[in-house]
């Protein structure tokens, strides 16, 4: 592994991190599951990882050849996601995320949790996008992209394993910091995804 190597399964993880926002979620998976047993909240916080994982793993392999289905470049896709991004670090810094939902007699494991709140439109572009970039890096940009996701996941599933006394750590006010922090970066990475579009889109012309 390279030194570009590292970077970009530093810059995958980070951005799928950011997006998926483990800290954030803690609130919304002790809200949503705070009338299960301790068993079921295990089981729940499992559920939800595979089912963001696989959700994640499919686009990541087919989401391409749905947009050459649709016609769609990956140009585009990287300027869309961008603007997409950057919709969801405004939230973050403005504390108005959406609700993920309400529990109710459906599996909350898999829907909101697995998806949207973890796999949600935002992440899915950003594995999709990372994807792309790594066929151009043979089989180590391939492994990085899958360790970067599948890293992501593993701190998911520690973070709700853990729920409560991770949030009685952090703290109401910890929570928040964190989440706002997340949010700049996510910021970030937005403009970076559209500046890169733009910039590939002008070149091919």
């Amino acid at each position: 592994m390279t030194g570009s190597d590292g970077l970009f399964f530093l810059s995958t993880f980070t951005t799928v991190f950011v997006i998926t926002d483990p800290p954030g979620n803690l609130p919304v998976f002790i809200s949503l599951t705070s009338k299960m047993t301790p068993h079921e909240r295990k089981r729940a916080a499992f559920q939800a990882t595979m089912t963001s994982l696989g959700v994640m793993a499919a686009f990541g392999l087919f989401g391409h050849y749905i947009l050459r289905v649709l016609g769609i470049s990956v140009e585009s896709m990287q300027i869309s996601g961008g603007l997409l991004l950057a919709i969801v670090a405004l939230q973050l810094l403005s504390g108005h995320e959406e609700d993920p939902g309400a529990p109710g007699s459906a599996n909350v494991a898999m829907v909101p949790l697995g998806i949207p709140l973890m796999a949600g439109p935002g992440a899915i572009v950003a594995v999709m996008i990372a994807a792309r970039e790594a066929l151009g890096k043979g089989v180590v940009g391939i492994l990085c992209v899958i360790a970067a996701v599948l890293l992501v996941h593993l701190i998911e599933w520690v973070t709700m394993r853990f729920a409560n006394p991770l949030h009685r750590v952090l703290g109401e006010g910890g929570t928040i910091f964190l989440t706002k922090i997340s949010g700049m970066l996510l910021a970030a990475i937005a403009i970076q995804l559209v500046i890169n579009g733009i910039t590939t889109l002008v070149r091919s012309l």
